[in-house]
């Protein structure tokens, strides 16, 4: 991580040149260059001071589809990279032993029927009997006790045959929410053991940014705060989640979320999040007034009467402004060029 200091969202003020230079675009020839354009005045700014903590963007959902069958693969629908709804089917792997056991189920849910229905009508009797003193206590009671195992024999029966139907459910593998097939790890004819996942499916449009930081450097951070940051080098506006400890040292995580539109940034992609440090002052440039040639980054530069370049050095950029770092100071006037500079005439 490393402090920097952000002009994000923040205008500079950077006020007209004096009622000599006026507000409209004039020509400023000098010794040095004849340039077209706006002067401005340069004056300090405030803006917040933030600290960038590094860290990934993972996709808010994400699942292993799995089954807990072990069983042979017969079937794969779908191949990384392929886009899939809700509910659609990704793997099909072999129900024969389910369907076998389906059927012992049901077999066994008939018999212990027909105990139960053969129990009832037996304690049926034996109640009337017993109303008539014609059966002693003895013979009611062990009615009714083989009445009620009857009763959870049907019941564990019916358990069963739910057992079965989930375990069916393993058979036909979905995709449990719309989103893209990240990886495909079986093939068919594979074997697949419980548990052991077979296609990653991920949703893309919103991604979770984890980013580690120092607690006192996250004092100001509250959930639903907006922050800035950057995933995969992309500026992004992100609304904090909320704040945990980290696992392994004195450290806080803060998670925010932010839309991934269009699917632009890779899950695991580097991310940052500007945390909040205070406030200071320094000065800003629009980007309409930056003159580059190569690596290089200066302005038109209005001193004593001449206008030159001046080559100087930016920091963070941010909102159509650029910090400056060195080169300039305030009370400066630059220039905003409207056309090509060209040498002043005289000049030498």
């Amino acid at each position: 991580m490393r402090r920097r200091r952000s002009i994000a969202g923040l205008v500079s003020v950077l006020a007209l040149a004096g009622a000599a230079c006026g507000t409209t675009p004039e020509s400023h020839e000098a010794r040095g260059l004849d340039v077209t354009g706006t002067p401005l005045v340069l004056r300090d700014t405030v803006v917040p001071l933030v600290l960038d903590a590094s860290g990934t963007a993972e996709p808010i959902q994400r699942a292993e589809v799995a089954t807990k069958l072990p069983a042979r693969v017969l079937e794969v629908r779908v191949r990384e990279g392929d886009r899939v709804t809700a509910g659609q089917v990704l793997v099909r792997v072999d129900g024969r032993d389910v369907a076998a056991r389906r059927e012992q189920v049901n077999a066994n849910l008939a018999g212990a029927t027909a105990a139960h229905t053969e129990a009832l009508a037996g304690a049926t009797r034996i109640r009337a009997l017993y109303a008539d003193s014609a059966a002693p206590r003895a013979t009611l009671d062990a009615a009714e006790a083989g009445l009620a195992r009857a009763e959870a024999a049907v019941r564990a029966a019916r358990a069963a045959g739910a057992e079965v139907d989930a375990m069916g459910d393993y058979t036909t593998l979905r995709a449990p929410f719309a989103g893209v097939v990240t990886r495909r790890l079986a093939d068919p004819g594979s074997f697949a053991g419980p548990g052991m996942p077979l296609v990653v499916v991920e949703d893309p449009s919103r991604l979770r940014l984890s980013v580690t930081a120092a607690p006192e450097a996250v004092a100001a951070v509250r959930a639903g705060m907006r922050l800035a940051g950057t995933v995969a080098g992309e500026p992004v506006e992100a609304v904090v989640e909320g704040l945990a400890p980290a696992p392994g040292g004195h450290l806080v995580t803060v998670n925010a979320l932010v839309a991934n539109r269009g699917g632009a940034a890779f899950p695991g992609s580097a991310a940052t999040l500007a945390l909040p440090q205070g406030e200071r002052r320094a000065i800003l440039l629009p980007d309409a007034a930056l003159v580059r040639e190569g690596d290089l980054t200066g302005v038109y530069l209005r001193k004593g009467g001449v206008t030159d370049l001046r080559w100087v050095r930016l920091g963070r950029r941010a909102g159509g402004h650029a910090e400056v770092v060195a080169g300039l100071a305030p009370g400066d006037t630059v220039i905003v060029a409207s056309g090509p500079a060209t040498p002043a005439t005289g000049a030498r």
